[in-house]
């Protein structure tokens, strides 16, 4: 294995906590914090991109790379390593935390309520989800999952709206309950005779599991783990905090919620159910399926009939989240480059509906702070009062439905080419989802920036541009992705591939 300590991935992960314990200790004066804040997630991101333009794609470049490693907790009993590294999977996912973490501190610039403690939190739930992607010791991996839930429940209890005690209550129960089986399955894979490791490159060797004498059956840890990950995603019927949390929660803490925390969920089951339990998760991809078109058409048909511009978008969530299991359920029968495709589309519809959906909820972030309502019936018009923040979230939503040339395209038709030729007929369902799609996406922006202007609205005002220039940076990504898809389904390839040589051949 590769060991050292490059430092380039330790510095990404923890600038933003140690920009939290300057901006706590030394800085003063509301500006000032702003400022301080915007330039440690400035930092962060040129961090982040560096991590992924340098990653190397080439026929003899690592698996994993930019390994940060020491030994964290010594002796036979309980060994464990502060062990860091990227492969293709997550230096992409690395990224989209640096992209969404700028933005949403952007997002918060007009925050007035506790201004030091709301930028101290979003900093170190930036450094607790980037330490999820992170890293490769599942210890580490679940300090890391642990550790975000701190800050985003002290950013929904206290900056939230309407019921954001009992919302914030609701997240935490949900996901400690997943994290407790997550634990459970943790410790049983470093108990179980023959393995005594936390080294997920070791975990994700081929044999390293099968070969092992059994503590659990392999079929048990397989679905502990995917529940702990499910509740994140989230799956039907596991999903009900979310829209609680989106709904209440201020806008930067909704932006980070979609669009990085919930791929946590996607990652994991990817990174854990499928490398380390490959013959399980093809064992059970017919139920992974049935649970992903489940979600799609339940998430969407329900989003039909939300008035609340959040709630919508929360829904809308749930729906597109299930994509990610219908791509991973293209392992159901191994075809070669069509279980790559499947797999490929999963990874990137954790990217692009991150980017998507953190639009999206800027943009309903910037009506409600404009408009003080976020009842669809009651707006109407804004598009000539609002033209930036009308175009930003036209574009977000032709994104979401699937509109060639935009990101989410990209990652639909690739989930869908994987998958339905191991499953064919609840693949189509899953594409009438996208059908559903359209009809909400439609409807949403027909009602409530089309049509007669609002008197009581005359006086609103568009996007300034520290409110436009988050939209603009997803706008970019999201545009650049649609035209140039190489540039991240390259780089999934490459950190899927080992992932799909261990499939078994047919079924099991």
């Amino acid at each position: 294995m590769d060991t050292g300590f490059s430092g380039l991935l330790t510095a990404t992960v923890f600038l933003p906590a140690a920009g939290a314990v300057f901006i706590l200790l030394l800085v003063r004066g509301d500006r000032n914090i702003r400022v301080v804040a915007a330039m440690v997630a400035v930092a962060d991101l040129v961090l982040t991109l560096l991590v992924f333009g340098l990653f190397s794609r080439g026929d003899d470049a690592a698996r994993f790379q930019f390994i940060d490693q020491f030994t964290w907790i010594p002796g036979e009993t309980l060994r464990a390593n502060y062990l860091l590294g990227v492969d293709g999977l997550s230096a992409p996912l690395v990224a989209l935390t640096g992209i969404l973490g700028l933005c949403a501190v952007l997002a918060s610039w007009r925050i007035e309520t506790r201004v030091r403690e709301h930028f101290v939190w979003l900093l170190v739930l930036q450094t607790a989800v980037m330490g999820v992607f992170s890293s490769l010791d599942l210890l580490l991996f679940f300090l890391f999952w642990e550790l975000e839930l701190v800050p985003m429940y002290m950013l929904i209890s206290i900056w939230g709206t309407g019921r954001k005690e009992y919302s914030a209550m609701k997240f935490l129960m949900f996901t400690i309950l997943g994290s407790a089986f997550m634990l459970v399955a943790i410790v049983a894979v470093f108990l179980t005779p023959d393995v005594g490791t936390f080294d997920m490159r070791a975990l994700s060797t081929q044999g390293t599991m099968l070969g092992a004498g059994v503590l659990l059956p392999l079929g048990a840890l397989f679905w502990l783990f995917f529940i702990g990950f499910a509740i994140k995603l989230p799956v039907w019927p596991l999903h009900t905090w979310l829209p609680d949390a989106h709904t209440n929660a201020p806008t930067a803490a909704s932006v980070m919620l979609a669009g990085v925390l919930l791929k946590m969920g996607g990652y994991g089951l990817l990174r854990i159910n499928v490398g380390m339990f490959p013959a399980q998760a093809q064992q059970f991809a017919w139920a992974l399926v049935t649970l992903g078109v489940i979600s799609v058409l339940y998430g969407a048909v329900v989003t039909l009939r939300q008035t609340d511009l959040k709630r919508l978008i929360a829904y809308s969530s749930v729906s597109h989240m299930g994509l990610v299991l219908v791509g991973i359920g293209s392992i159901g029968v191994t075809h070669g480059a069509l279980t790559s495709a499947g797999l490929n589309g999963a990874a990137m519809q954790l990217f692009t509906h991150g980017t998507i959906t953190g639009l999206l909820f800027l943009g309903a972030g910037l009506v409600y702070d404009k408009t003080h309502t976020r009842y669809i019936p009651d707006l109407g018009g804004l598009a000539g009062r609002m033209p930036l923040v009308a175009a930003g979230l036209l574009i977000a939503g032709f994104a979401s439905l699937g509109l060639p040339g935009l990101s989410g395209f990209v990652s639909e038709v690739l989930v869908f080419l994987g998958a339905f030729r191991a499953y064919p007929w609840p693949t189509a369902l899953a594409v009438f989802g996208i059908v559903l799609a359209a009809g909400y996406i439609l409807w949403m922006m027909e009602r409530a920036f089309f049509g007669v202007r609002r008197d009581r609205f005359a006086d609103i005002s568009d996007a300034s541009l520290i409110e436009a220039l988050p939209m603009a940076i997803l706008v970019i990504t999201i545009v650049g992705v649609g035209i140039y898809p190489s540039i991240l389904t390259d780089v999934f390839e490459f950190g899927l591939s080992p992932i799909v040589a261990l499939i078994p051949v047919g079924l099991p």
